[in-house]
């Protein structure tokens, strides 16, 4: 007896559709995932109504299989499963949601910036990040001042991608928010600003107390192409944090400092591996003669990372 996939030959989108009324939510189940596998656009609206199922199970797999699908309708279904009183659809949705790239999508997201559930808020403006929709500005920077710190984190995403000039004190203003959270993604935000008042405002936060967001700082510099930060850099060669040295590391490689030089190698006695094969891989980048020495200590250290980074960075020196 032959083996049958059942997967294969459900027929077109409406007679697959007729799978959704069946009693058997398995079989309901199975329809969602054969509608998705058509790609066809014709499947939208059957996927939205089972977004809307009475079982779990299809309305999750409804709603992750919207996220095949583009388009204003896809998003007005996903959006309303962000309300869904159980929480697996929610999320579902929610990730579903971060797939759509069609603009017209934004019009069904951006009443939900405001709405009484902050879960329904971060989620509507993490899809719009993505989305680059002018129109998102305004919303984005109401964000800013929810009492919900992911929400507030999601806002600066959406004004980070936009990357609009005029947004850009709110973006400064969020590196200084309470929540550590909200003040990194502002300066993951202002890296790619290449404005002067957004340098200042990442060399600042090189003194946050949470260590987590003088990390991300020290990575922001480097992407910033801020080579005119070189000096708070070098100083945080010293921070209590291995993660801020190991950043501070990289973006002075990135950014060719050659009076870090002496500094860095200095870092090629640091006691973690990581550390040495990071500032081998600075000096290497720089490419200073100066740095010829450190190298040539470390070519034959502990960790066989280490020493192969160390060659590559000689090899550089010659070159």
């Amino acid at each position: 007896m032959p083996v049958t996939d059942p997967f294969e030959n459900f027929g077109d989108v409406a007679e697959i559709a007729l799978g959704l009324d069946d009693a058997d939510p398995a079989v309901r189940r199975v329809a969602v995932l054969a509608l998705a596998e058509t790609a066809d656009p014709d499947a939208v609206p059957h996927l939205a109504r089972a977004v809307a199922d009475r079982n779990l199970d299809v309305r999750r797999q409804a709603a992750l299989s919207l996220g095949g699908f583009d388009g204003p309708q896809t998003a007005e279904a996903l959006a309303g499963a962000l309300t869904d009183p159980d929480k697996a659809v929610a999320v579902a949705a929610a990730e579903s949601l971060t797939e759509l790239k069609d603009q017209r999508a934004g019009a069904p997201l951006l009443p939900l910036t405001g709405h009484a559930d902050p879960f329904v808020r971060a989620a509507a403006l993490r899809a719009l990040r993505g989305l680059r929709l002018p129109e998102a500005l305004g919303p984005a920077v109401a964000a800013l001042g929810d009492p919900e710190p992911a929400v507030r984190a999601q806002g600066v995403g959406v004004i980070a991608y936009l990357k609009q000039e005029a947004a850009l004190p709110s973006l400064i203003a969020a590196t200084r928010d309470a929540d550590a959270e909200v003040r990194r993604a502002a300066l993951g935000g202002l890296a790619f600003a290449r404005h002067a008042s957004a340098v200042d405002a990442i060399a600042g936060a090189l003194h946050d107390s949470e260590w987590s967001v003088r990390e991300t700082a020290a990575e922001a510099l480097g992407r910033a192409g801020a080579a005119e930060s070189a000096e708070v850099l070098i100083a945080v060669l010293d921070d209590a944090a291995w993660q801020v040295r190991q950043k501070a590391l990289r973006s002075l490689g990135r950014l060719k400092v050659r009076r870090a030089v002496t500094s860095v190698v200095l870092a090629l006695s640091e006691e973690m591996a990581g550390l040495r094969k990071e500032a081998a891989a600075a000096l290497g980048e720089i490419a200073d003669p100066t740095a010829r020495a450190g190298l040539e200590g470390i070519v034959n250290d502990p960790d066989p990372d280490v020493r192969k980074t160390a060659r590559w960075a000689l090899g550089r020196l010659a070159a």
